[in-house]
């Protein structure tokens, strides 16, 4: 099990503050796919560039993607620019993944015998291992979470992460998730502006 695939379990079963963006997901999983390739020692970082280390294939197809597409030419890439780039889509790739897996399910309705549209998560080793991983307040993923505005259960004061390197990571995602919401917002603004302007307002 990896972290970005804990983070997407836990995004469709624990109850946000808030909806929880594609956009979002897209980029914390980013993030977390950061996280796991300096674990795996795929990766370094130096200062926020990221510094690919060695070739060799993972096991997780996802993550083995995710090292596949690093820079490795210098100056190398931010965290910033990768979570832009390889976020990109990101929630969409992990989430056909994870339904060719087994781990999702197409809702039926009794009187219906068709299959809808809307997905549930099956009741899975994957499920259950990133449900345990989340009760258990592990700071990586809590953090990752909080960034969706998924707190429930945590919390608040949660184990201080001892990693320079991933504090990187995580203040790049939260940064990301932030800016995002700032576009959104001012989409929102000059939408409604437009509107306004047809009216006759």
């Amino acid at each position: 099990m990896t972290t970005p695939r804990d983070l997407l379990i836990v995004s469709m079963d624990v109850a946000a503050s808030r909806p929880v963006e594609r956009g979002d997901l897209s980029l914390a999983l980013a993030g977390a796919e950061v996280i796991d390739l300096m674990e795996a020692q795929a990766l370094t970082l130096e200062g926020d560039r990221i510094v690919p280390g060695g070739r060799w294939t993972l096991p997780d197809r996802l993550l083995d993607e995710a090292a596949s597409a690093l820079v490795r030419d210098t100056p190398y890439e931010s965290v910033e620019d990768w979570l832009w780039r390889r976020g990109q889509g990101l929630s969409d790739v992990y989430v056909a993944a994870l339904e060719a897996e087994g781990g999702l399910t197409r809702e039926r309705h009794r009187w219906l015998p068709v299959r809808t549209g809307r997905t549930a998560l099956a009741d899975s080793p994957a499920r259950r291992h990133a449900a345990a991983r989340w009760a258990s307040g592990e700071p990586v993923l809590a953090a990752l979470a909080a960034a969706l505005g998924i707190q429930e259960g945590q919390g608040e004061d949660a184990p201080e992460i001892g990693d320079d390197s991933v504090v990187t990571v995580l203040a790049a995602v939260n940064d990301a998730v932030m800016e995002l919401e700032a576009v959104r917002q001012r989409r929102s603004i000059e939408e409604a502006a437009y509107d306004n302007i047809w009216r006759g307002q």
